[in-house]
């Protein structure tokens, strides 16, 4: 077992308490892949993300807390929601306080230094997700997350043994779950107050009935150049 799962299965003890031998209590688990979130989030804008074009984790949580069940239910599923980070050595500091904000809306953080190029919290994410599906009765997976190399196979598992998993992220980019029979996919600007204005994109799967310009996202002397400069 990883040093991550030890710490999971820690965290959970308080919550198997008091729930019989052999009973697991119903959860909702949102992850969030940070990383790959942010990476998409440019890509798709075709720039940097401001304020202005970053998602509200306040309104996600909300909308994430609103789909766990019946509140009127006599037994509520327990709603956990983790956001898995990579944190370079030189941006600690900035991050700080982003980190901090995340907590005070109700998430967890997994922070992990970021010391060599091809350092990523994916298998932090799987291995919590594995600890949450044992440890609880894991009735939704909400996977925020464009990463289908990684996340495409043991997520349709999970929805093969019963587990409602939906996948949030950009439709640009979350092919594998667009096409997957078992996966539920959901545009991350389809979910309520995400973002604060609409995005400057052009989303291919809700083209207005005459068509759309999408603009270029960097000048042609600019593209032009680029590959005069590799050429030579």
């Amino acid at each position: 077992m990883t040093d991550d799962q030890d710490g999971a299965r820690d965290m959970v003890d308080a919550t198997a308490d008091g729930w019989g031998e052999g009973a697991r209590q119903p959860l909702d688990l949102l992850v969030w892949d940070a990383p790959n979130i942010d990476m998409t989030l440019s890509n798709v804008i075709g720039a940097r993300p401001t304020a202005a074009s970053r998602p509200r984790f306040d309104a996600i949580a909300a909308w994430f807390v609103d789909g766990a069940g019946d509140r009127g239910a006599a037994q509520q599923p327990d709603v956990e929601a983790c956001v898995f980070a990579n944190v370079p050595p030189q941006h600690a500091t900035s991050l700080q306080r982003w980190v901090e904000a995340l907590r005070s809306f109700g998430y967890a953080v997994f922070a992990r230094p970021k010391l060599q190029p091809d350092d990523d919290i994916d298998q932090s994410m799987l291995d919590h997700i594995s600890v949450r599906a044992h440890s609880h009765q894991l009735r939704r997976l909400v996977v925020f997350s464009g990463d289908g190399r990684n996340f495409a196979e043991p997520l349709e598992d999970l929805a093969r043994s019963g587990t409602e998993v939906v996948v949030v992220a950009f439709s640009e980019v979350a092919g594998y779950a667009i096409s997957s029979e078992l996966l539920q996919f959901i545009d991350i600007e389809d979910v309520p107050g995400a973002f604060v204005e609409p995005l400057d994109r052009v989303r291919l799967d809700a083209l207005p009935a005459d068509g759309a310009w999408l603009k270029p996202t960097k000048s042609l002397r600019d593209a032009a150049g680029l590959f005069t400069s590799r050429r030579s």
